[in-house]
């Protein structure tokens, strides 16, 4: 079962109409009462459903009671916080987002903005249904198919927001990469993609498609910028996570190239009965096909580059992420964003040799090289000409533009 189950992450694979994992999951979930209307505070969140494609089901997250704000890190606050999130819902065609009706048009309108929306949305009948858990997104409460809705406030939209939003002549891919550039948030950019507000040919796009989008299109972009970066010069690490998403992350001489191995333990979210490893790997070229690591694979490499960017190099890249029972409960792929940008801020450890590093690694992780080694690629590189000369390298790198503090 584990080994279906995480690679299955909830699709359904194992042939049975619900996921028995996410069932136990929704009977911790106290799922609120809700009558057939409801105020509050769109976070701002907004939700496109899959099942159906090209008719989906869409439309803001309104909370019942408080906005819930920042999610704190703890796995059983999340999830209460989260159940009141409710999932207001329009069934819609995805062509639609080209030329919205009344109700799309606002759900748009809270996607566009950058803080809470107050939002009244009255349902047919009160919400009700499974809480909704998934490897990619943020868990979520009941959802309900939508009478009226109403913004209440007034939605706070940042100028580049505004002005990619009603270039039509821009490309979706063009307006994700400028909108990152002007310091819009990840989170904002894939709501904007997902409610069909980017690019010519406008469309709803299914949520968890547009948060894996987003993070491959960025990466994308900032991977064509590293390559004309210097080489790193020596062997760096940096470790750290978030919520038993613990990561090693070792920069290594030579050309660019990013490995992501993940090792999920017993009792972790989706692997309850045995260890799992799996891995994944791309060159200086990038991928032609989705990475078998799903979403993670693009969550856990945005992070990577945006800090060779930082340091002004390229590397290989050996990223080590190992998920222990801490993470029980699948919280979407910010997790994995937030905990490989935690290692990344940590004070870079520095080793002459690849086995030095492994092994410094390895007194952080449960796991041990013998586990996962036959898993990477990264001990079969070939050694680079700046290797045979330390003395020379350490000078080259003392120069550089790079304060590890």
């Amino acid at each position: 079962m584990a080994v279906r189950c995480i690679t299955c992450k909830g699709r359904g694979l194992c042939g049975r109409p619900v996921c028995p994992l996410l069932i136990k999951l929704e009977e911790l979930a106290a799922l609120p009462r809700i009558g057939n209307r409801l105020s509050g505070e769109s976070p701002p969140e907004v939700f496109v459903g899959r099942h159906g494609y090209p008719v989906v089901r869409a439309g803001p997250l309104v909370p019942v009671g408080a906005s819930p704000g920042q999610p704190a890190l703890d796995i059983f606050r999340i999830i209460s916080m989260r159940t009141r999130m409710i999932r207001s819902e329009l069934e819609i065609h995805v062509h639609d987002a080209k030329k919205p009706g009344r109700l799309l048009e606002s759900a748009q309108h809270i996607a566009m903005s950058s803080k809470p929306v107050e939002t009244e949305v009255s349902f047919v009948k009160p919400p009700e249904g499974r809480m909704l858990f998934d490897g990619v997104l943020s868990p979520m409460g009941p959802g309900g198919r939508i009478e009226d809705m109403d913004i209440t406030g007034n939605p706070s939209v940042p100028r580049k927001v505004d002005q990619l939003v009603g270039d039509t002549d821009v490309r979706a891919s063009s307006a994700v990469c400028e909108l990152y550039s002007s310091s819009i948030s990840i989170d904002h950019i894939s709501r904007l993609l997902s409610m069909g507000l980017l690019g010519h040919d406008r469309r709803l796009v299914p949520t968890r498609w547009a948060i894996t989008a987003s993070d491959d299109i960025i990466g994308n972009a900032l991977r064509s910028r590293v390559l004309d970066m210097p080489e790193m010069v020596g062997y760096e690490l940096y470790s750290g996570g978030i919520l038993g998403n613990h990561f090693e992350i070792l920069l290594m001489p030579g050309a660019y190239s990013f490995e992501l191995i993940e090792i999920w333990h017993p009792g972790s979210a989706w692997s309850p009965e045995r260890l799992w490893i799996g891995s994944d790997r791309e060159g200086s070229t990038g991928r032609r096909s989705y990475s078998t690591l799903a979403g993670g694979y693009y969550a856990a490499r945005l992070p990577v580059l945006e800090h060779l960017l930082r340091i002004k190099r390229q590397a290989g890249v050996l990223a080590l992420r190992e998920i222990t029972e801490e993470y029980w409960a699948p919280l979407g792929v910010w997790v994995v964003r937030d905990a490989a940008r935690a290692a990344l801020s940590s004070r870079p450890m520095r080793f002459e040799s690849l086995d030095e590093a492994i092994r410094s690694a390895e007194s952080r992780m449960r796991s041990k090289s013998s586990d996962w080694r036959r898993y990477s690629n990264a001990f079969s590189r070939q050694t680079t000409l700046l290797s045979f000369f330390p003395a020379q390298g350490k000078e080259c790198v003392s120069g550089r533009e790079h304060n590890p503090t």
